[in-house]
C-alpha cells in the first residue's frame, strides 16, 4: 500500500496547475499505484472565508472516501473558525487540518495558532503544516511569503505535546536529529524535499530519529510523483522500513 500525505486540489493564483481536480489527482494516483492520499483545498488558502474551500473539497471527494483522507484549511484569525472546524470534523469527517500561518498571518506557537492546534487535537485531528507551497526562486512577485522557520514549528510541537504533526515540504532537520528531546513528540516528516543520496537526509533521519518519523509524500499537483517514488526505490533500507514510510507511519499518526 502507498499513502501520499501531501496532495491538493484546486487552483493556484500564480501559475496554472495540471491534475489539480479530483479526477486528475485520481488519475495520477492510479498511474503511480498510490492507494490513498491526504488532500486539502488550495482554494481555501486564498478565500477570505477558508471554509468555503473545505465545503468544495468535501463535495468533490465525498464519492471517493476510500481514496482520500481530507484535511481542512482554516484561518484562526477568522471569526467563525471554531464553528467551521467542528463542522469539518462532525459533518464532513475530515481527519486533520492544514495550517498555513505564512499566508494567514499568525504564529503557530502562540495566540490563535496554538489555540487552533489544541482544539483540533482535542477533536482527534492531525495537524499538517507545509513549510512552503512553492520554491521561493520561482514564486510570482505577489507571492512574497517566506518559508515557515523550523524554530516556529519546533516551538509549536513543544507547546502542544499531545498533538500529532505531519510536516510537509521541509528540510534541514539535522538539529532535530541531534536533539534527543524531539523524539518524545508526535510528528512525521514528509520526504518530497529530502535527499536519499548526495546529502543523504532520509537515511540519516531514519538512523537518528527512527524509521517511524518519515512518510511518503509527493506534493501533487505542484510536483509529479516520480521523484518521491524514485527516492523510495533507491533508498537502501529493508522492505519493512519502506512499508513504514509508504503507509504505516501515515496511518499511525491519524490513530489517536
Amino acid at each position: 500500500m502507498i499513502i501520499d500525505v501531501n496532495t491538493y486540489i484546486g487552483h493556484w493564483p500564480f501559475r496554472q496547475l495540471r491534475h489539480n481536480t479530483v479526477d486528475g489527482l485520481l488519475r495520477l494516483m492510479d498511474e503511480n499505484v498510490i492507494d490513498r492520499a491526504m488532500v486539502s483545498s488550495i482554494n481555501a488558502i486564498f478565500y477570505r472565508n477558508c471554509h468555503a474551500g473545505n465545503i468544495e473539497l468535501y463535495d468533490s471527494t465525498k464519492n471517493h472516501r476510500d481514496r482520500f483522507i481530507t484535511f481542512a484549511t482554516l484561518n484562526p484569525k477568522y471569526a467563525c473558525w471554531k464553528d467551521d472546524l467542528k463542522e469539518c470534523k462532525e459533518e464532513y469527517g475530515m481527519s486533520g487540518i492544514r495550517m498555513l500561518p505564512q499566508y494567514h498571518n499568525y504564529k503557530l506557537y502562540e495566540g490563535e495558532g496554538l489555540e487552533m492546534i489544541n482544539m483540533a487535537t482535542e477533536m482527534k485531528m492531525a495537524i499538517s503544516i507545509p513549510i512552503r507551497m512553492e520554491d521561493r526562486r520561482q514564486r510570482h512577485w505577489l507571492d512574497n511569503v517566506g518559508d515557515i522557520p523550523l524554530f516556529d514549528l519546533e516551538s509549536a510541537i513543544k507547546a502542544s505535546p499531545e498533538a500529532r504533526f505531519i510536516i510537509l515540504n521541509g528540510r534541514g532537520f539535522e538539529s532535530w536529529a541531534k536533539n534527543g528531546n524531539m523524539r518524545k513528540y508526535n510528528f512525521i516528516i514528509e520526504i518530497s524535499r529530502l535527499s536519499v543520496v548526495l546529502q543523504g537526509e532520509i537515511p540519516k533521519l531514519i538512523e537518528q530519529l527512527g524509521s517511524s518519523r518519515l512518510a511518503f509524500g509527493t506534493g501533487i499537483p505542484f510536483n509529479y510523483a516520480n521523484p518521491s517514488l524514485l527516492k523510495m526505490q533507491v533508498l537502501d533500507a529493508p522492505e519493512n522500513i519502506k512499508e513504514k514510510l509508504f503507509w504505516q507511519n501515515a496511518l499511525q499518526i491519524l490513530d489517536f
